[in-house]
């Protein structure tokens, strides 16, 4: 009986662990299928750009083209002729104003000086020799018209004035930059014999630098003087730099019927003058409106809409799209409601919308290429992993 009694208790207590075990499992399988699921479910999720809706300005553009100068940019010349001693200067470097670039040998620079210092003094004698006999007899300092007689005869003006321009030329014998800007040619050598008025160097200032861009006579009306200008080049055409109309010049070419706009810009190191730019003028400013990247607006059936990512899928929204800058379209109020459809903020897909339908799974990706949704679940898993 008491066998029986043993038996029918470890029965009992075998029965509730398997029993206690089977809920873990249930628990397990439950997982491993949600995941799976969740799985599949991002592996039929269509990849999408997206870019939000914002409320700000609408500019209205005119394209164009226009060639970047340098509002300082000078090709320096030798104001005297000499023989070049020193050249402290190679291309590409940087220099500031008033820093020696090129040096022409001094000595006979300092011969002239010293020779116009002679000559002064031979001057002085001169001068002396005219008035002093006359006063030591009269007894009387010599009258004013009597000096200044004496002072011309003795050549004293004209000994000065060689001695001023020696004492020029030794200065210009040393040339110096007009301005802080880049070594841009160099054509001279140490020892090389220079003339007067011999190219030496060219100096150039990237940091004052403006556009010419032609605008056509019936956009030039539109232009306005403080109006933002965009500018992109082949250089960096992802990188593109503002700048502001400075002015708008009152003559039109009678051939190509097109003015000039003149643009100032910013300090930037991409532009270098003489590169041929494309220049997006800013004509009208349209404040406070709804926008939307011109790229996300498709049709269906002839009537324009953007998909908007929510809950993980593109809806479409029908819009009323006003008007366009090729970048940015503004979205006008629905004509029977008065309602934007579209919100500040919401995602409206940029890429890969072409082919998609209504409320379509789909996961975003930033600018990495990587889903937005993927790294939520991977910031959410170390929570999860941890639970016992």
């Amino acid at each position: 009986m008491v066998s029986a009694l043993v038996f029918s208790a470890f029965a009992f207590t075998a029965a509730c662990n398997r029993t206690g075990d089977a809920q873990p499992a249930d628990s397990s399988a439950a997982s491993l299928a949600s995941d799976s699921n969740a799985a599949s479910t991002t592996s039929l999720s269509l990849p999408v750009a997206a870019a939000p809706a914002r409320d700000g300005d609408l500019v209205l553009s005119v394209t164009t083209t226009g060639q970047v100068r340098s509002d300082g940019e000078a090709t320096l010349k030798a104001e005297v002729a000499g023989t070049i001693s020193q050249v402290l200067i190679r291309p590409g470097d940087r220099v500031r104003r008033g820093q020696s670039l090129v040096v022409l040998d001094s000595r006979p620079f300092d011969i002239a000086v010293r020779e116009a210092q002679a000559a002064i003094a031979e001057s002085e004698v001169r001068y002396i020799d005219a008035i002093a006999p006359e006063s030591l007899v009269t007894k009387q300092a010599p009258t004013e018209e009597r000096r200044r007689n004496a002072i011309a005869r003795a050549g004293l003006p004209s000994a000065r004035a060689r001695l001023e321009r020696a004492r020029f030329d030794l200065e210009r014998a040393t040339i110096v930059a007009p301005f802080d800007g880049v070594v841009d040619r160099l054509n001279v050598a140490a020892g090389e014999r220079v003339a007067a008025g011999e190219a030496v160097t060219t100096v150039v200032n990237l940091g004052d630098l403006r556009i010419e861009a032609s605008v056509l006579e019936h956009d030039l009306p539109l232009i306005k003087v403080g109006g933002e200008a965009m500018i992109t080049s082949a250089a960096a055409p992802d990188r593109p730099v503002y700048g502001r109309v400075a002015a708008v010049l009152p003559m039109v070419d009678t051939t190509t019927r097109a003015g000039r706009a003149f643009i100032r810009l910013p300090p930037n190191g991409i532009l270098r003058p003489g590169m041929y730019t494309d220049v997006r003028l800013e004509a009208t400013r349209l404040s406070n409106r709804r926008l939307v990247p011109a790229r996300a607006i498709i049709e269906r059936d002839g009537r324009p809409l953007v998909f908007v990512v929510k809950d993980a899928r593109a809806q479409w929204v029908y819009i009323q799209p006003g008007r366009t800058n090729g970048i940015d379209t503004e979205v006008l109020p629905d004509s029977s409601t008065g309602i934007i459809p579209v919100a500040p903020g919401d995602e409206v897909i940029v890429e890969g919308h072409l082919t998609l339908t209504h409320d379509a799974p789909v996961r975003v990706l930033d600018v990495s290429g990587e889903a937005k949704a993927s790294k939520a679940r991977g910031a959410r898993r170390p929570a999860s992993a941890a639970r016992p």
